[in-house]
């Protein structure tokens, strides 16, 4: 487990709330855009350590995909892919958080949680936060194909649904996009060899 000093404030400015239309929801979407400017390291400290993750998901060849879940600066839950591994189409690596963590406080509901993943959450990752009750969720590489805190659709802000969750964006955003498409760029030189 990490410690992280929690008195550390973060401040997000105007400027960095992205607002666009959703055709899931009604209204405005507002999802924060996180910032390299050392405005919040403790995200970049924690988003480090899912990328650690998402390297053991892509040694046994998984997408690079790594996610941990921090309750008073501890982290109480971590996961990476491992769907082939386990012959389980819902053993990404949020779920597998969300259970290590719901297991550890004893207590389906993760309350005052904060997600960090690699990659923005699909559609089932995020209704199981929603149902988990996480409070937070910081991602890194934005998924233009099934990113569903914001990106095609947002499950996590979503009208309808009893529960809301804050949104930030962009994390060690090039790290991790580079992590992500350098699995699918091997992977593709492989299947032409």
């Amino acid at each position: 487990m990490i410690n992280i000093d929690k008195n550390q404030s973060v401040q997000i400015t105007s400027s960095q709330i992205i607002k666009k239309p959703n055709q899931l929801q009604k209204g405005i979407v507002e999802v924060s855009h996180w910032s390299e400017e050392g405005e919040n390291e403790v995200d970049a400290s924690f988003m480090r350590q899912a990328m650690l993750l998402a390297e053991k998901a892509q040694a046994i060849g998984e997408v690079p995909v790594g996610a941990i879940i921090v309750v008073d600066s501890m982290i109480i839950g971590q996961g990476y892919n491992q769907s082939i591994a386990l012959h389980d189409p819902s053993a990404h690596a949020e779920m597998l958080a969300l259970r290590e963590a719901a297991k550890n406080l004893e207590n389906y509901r993760v309350l005052d949680a904060t997600l960090y993943v690699t990659l923005e959450p699909c559609p089932m990752c995020a209704g199981a936060l929603v149902h988990g009750r996480i409070k937070r969720v910081v991602f890194g590489a934005y998924d233009q194909k099934t990113g569903a805190a914001g990106t095609t659709m947002n499950i996590v802000q979503h009208d309808s649904l009893n529960h809301k969750m804050e949104v930030t964006g962009g994390c060690l955003q090039d790290a991790c996009g580079a992590q992500i498409s350098a699995f699918f760029k091997q992977r593709r030189k492989q299947k032409k060899g």
